[in-house]
């Protein structure tokens, strides 16, 4: 029976994160957006079976669903797999099939685990169908809207570009369209800096940015102003990026974080406050709120002699150092 096996990586996100959000960056006149693909993965499964059972599973919620046939699949309207019933419902599969999947992120990571899934679902299911993607924007669209269905909330478009390309992604917002770069990190001081830590506390990527939409729809003085200001750090950013001045990134890390919180205090924790504190002692040199912030994960910006240190300081006051480094481009 023909198998098919798809991994696709998460994200961490170092500037314009929110931006990404339609309609955000026009009310910003364009935007970029500055992540990186790590080595945290999701994955998905389909296994072509005889007739037309269909059999849903996620490992990480523990659940199972068995159909005998589609239209069973499509009118359950009870299921806690609602975000592969989508899937289903949009390919509409005409065999049956077995579709398992699990992610390696952390339960609300702030990684865009969710984004990661569905970019591995399109790709399952498009090589399921023989369907050739004509390009990253096509599946991201594809991928967006899905998600927007299932979540029933504007969703921005950042996370899955990474999912889809690996490597550090600078994305490009503008009335005409997305423009994607995709730049390699190998022996980069990202990859040599690069530490992520989880603080234990799952965190909601939806209410928060949707929190900050509503506050520029209402023109908001603060949350424009702290738009404009990330929008100017993302810029920023992405140049350092692109010339390997990476002597910069702690810097625009500050500044970041400051007009990230001015956004919404929902966006730091007690945790995330308590990690910064304490890394920082330890010989960090910035750190990143990952995502929609609120809990999830932190990247950390450590030099190399001090990673030792800042890992130790860290586990032994309860927080979890992941094992994940960035991606290479994968096309």
């Amino acid at each position: 029976m023909q198998k098919i096996k798809i991994k696709s990586p998460t994200r961490v996100d170092l500037a314009g994160g929110t931006l990404d959000l339609w309609p955000l960056y026009n009310f910003v006149e364009e935007a970029k957006t500055v992540n990186v693909a790590i080595d945290i993965y999701t994955e998905v499964e389909i296994e072509v079976l005889p007739g037309s059972q269909i059999q849903l599973i996620s490992e990480d919620l523990n659940s199972k669903k068995e159909y005998a046939h589609l239209d069973e699949c499509l009118n359950d309207k009870n299921s806690m797999l609602a975000l592969l019933q989508r899937q289903v419902s949009f390919w509409k599969p005409k065999v049956g099939f077995k579709l398992t999947t699990r992610s390696g992120s952390p339960v609300g990571g702030g990684l865009g685990g969710s984004s990661s899934l569905i970019v591995s679902l399109l790709k399952a299911f498009a090589k399921l169908q023989d369907y050739q993607f004509s390009d990253s924007h096509q599946c991201v669209y594809w991928a967006h809207n899905i998600e927007s269905q299932v979540l029933n909330t504007p969703t921005g478009t950042q996370d899955y570009y990474p999912a889809f390309s690996g490597g550090l992604n600078i994305l490009n917002y503008n009335q005409k369209e997305i423009t994607q770069r995709v730049l390699p990190i190998v022996g980069s001081e990202l990859e040599k800096c690069f530490m992520l830590v989880y603080t234990g506390k799952a965190h909601h990527s939806g209410l928060n940015n949707f929190e900050v939409l509503k506050n520029a729809i209402g023109k908001n003085s603060e949350t424009m102003d702290a738009l404009f200001k990330l929008k100017d750090i993302a810029i920023e950013t992405a140049e350092v990026c692109e010339n390997n001045q990476w002597q910069k990134i702690p810097q625009l890390f500050q500044k970041e974080y400051a007009q990230r919180i001015r956004l919404a205090p929902a966006f730091s924790s007690p945790e995330i406050e308590k990690l910064k504190d304490l890394s920082l002692k330890a010989g960090a040199e910035a750190v990143k709120i990952c995502g929609a912030g609120g809990g999830g994960c932190v990247l950390l910006w450590v030099p190399t002699e001090k990673r030792e240190r800042v890992a130790e300081q860290c586990q032994k006051n309860g927080f979890q150092v992941l094992s994940a480094k960035p991606v290479q481009p994968l096309m």
